[in-house]
């Protein structure tokens, strides 16, 4: 069974996606009548598939696509605990994945490497294991998980570790960032306007930085639920691509 990793062999992240298209209608014809019985559940009185398209594609693996990744790994210094950030980001999804591939391929060739997100289980592991395979791409050691025991699997989930054991819980990463006094990362925009953000605005530059937040606001967040020294803001380096 596995203990608590060195944090400096913790890989934290966080992803930003989209719809795979801008409209429902740019959909092949089979895509939108499989599109519209996935999601027959969740469609709302009087709501057209183009509205029901732009609310629920962006968080559906099979429809939508990842925009940017961004990543942190600790680091000490003599003026304390920071860390390096680097995020993977543009329009060509199948580049942004075999970018981040190659960087998991690299950061997990030792051993007791981690991955960590909030809610990673739920959604950014399954999510960039499926959009790998989707484009082609070899899954990386550190995604594939069929056929291994539960220990074996080296992701780490923020929101899990809050729930010790309660999982009927779900707290967002704005709710536990403000428990514990971290500035939250969504003040700018939040996940439901990263598509607006992309398909109107084209502003990717905004979407990393919100990218890059979460994911610091993510490490921060698993330090203080395992009682480490807080973050010296002063030590966090984006390494620009």
């Amino acid at each position: 069974m596995n203990q608590e990793p060195p944090i400096q062999n913790i890989l934290f992240l966080d992803i930003e996606t989209v719809p795979g298209k801008k409209n429902f209608s740019e959909l092949d014809p089979e895509l939108q009548a499989l599109y519209e019985a996935k999601t027959q559940r969740y469609r709302e009185e009087d709501e057209s598939l183009d509205e029901l398209y732009k609310r629920r594609a962006g968080i559906l693996s099979e429809f939508n696509k990842v925009v940017c990744i961004s990543t942190a790994i600790m680091t000490e210094s003599e003026k304390g605990a920071g860390m390096r950030v680097k995020s993977f980001i543009g329009k060509d999804e199948k580049k942004v994945l075999a970018d981040f591939a190659h960087l998991l391929d690299q950061y997990f060739s030792g051993n007791n490497k981690f991955l960590c997100a909030h809610n990673g289980k739920e959604f950014d592991f399954p999510v960039l294991a499926r959009r790998m395979l989707i484009h082609g791409i070899k899954l990386p050691e550190a995604l594939r998980i069929s056929g291994k025991k539960p220990w074996e699997i080296r992701h780490l989930d923020t929101m899990e570790l809050w729930k010790f054991g309660d999982y009927k819980n779900f707290t967002s990463l704005k709710l536990l960032a403000a428990l514990f006094g971290i500035p939250s990362p969504k003040d700018d925009i939040d996940g439901s306007q990263v598509g607006s953000v992309y398909y109107e605005e084209g502003d990717l530059d905004r979407i990393k930085t919100y990218c890059e937040k979460d994911t610091i606001t993510v490490a921060k967040v698993y330090r203080a639920l395992n009682q480490y020294p807080e973050i010296n803001d002063d030590c966090i380096e984006i390494i620009e691509s």
